[in-house]
């Protein structure tokens, strides 16, 4: 049985309160458990974080897609979430990520902070395939640092 495969781009903004260091730990937690969800239903993408804005890349089989975004959409973290693309793909980006974080460079930071000031996260001026790009960009980027 093959997936039909869909790919979900959103942002939100960011209910996380506290200093640097209690605002990291709940970006990893986030992370560890969207890792372990998504593993288990062939659920790949990246998620990054900036400004109090969160923005991810979800692909999978339409159904599992959506049920994951079901569960974001009921996380107390999240705000104002905006699906900004939700369309079939031809094929993963994020093959080998459960959930990846990007952003973690200055250069990434920065990028996704200028996007930020650009459009002030406000999604009339933000585009699905835009924001899709810059983290895709991001992740190539990390990924050839890291090897």
């Amino acid at each position: 049985m093959s997936i039909e495969l869909y790919r979900l781009v959103y942002v939100s903004k960011s209910r996380i309160r506290g200093n640097f260091a209690e605002i990291a730990e709940e970006i990893a937690g986030i992370l560890l458990s969207s890792q372990s969800n998504n593993a288990r239903v062939a659920i790949t993408g990246a998620l990054i974080f900036n400004t109090g804005i969160f923005a991810q890349v979800l692909e999978g089989d339409r159904r599992d897609v959506e049920a994951t975004f079901e569960r974001i959409q009921r996380d107390r973290r999240h705000g104002d979430l905006q699906v900004l693309e939700f369309a079939q793909a031809s094929g993963r980006r994020f093959p080998s990520w459960s959930m990846g974080y990007v952003g973690r460079s200055r250069e990434g930071q920065d990028l996704f902070g200028r996007m930020g000031q650009e459009t002030g996260f406000e999604a009339k001026r933000l585009e699905g395939e835009r924001i899709f790009e810059v983290i895709y960009m991001i992740a190539l980027e990390e990924e050839a640092r890291a090897a």
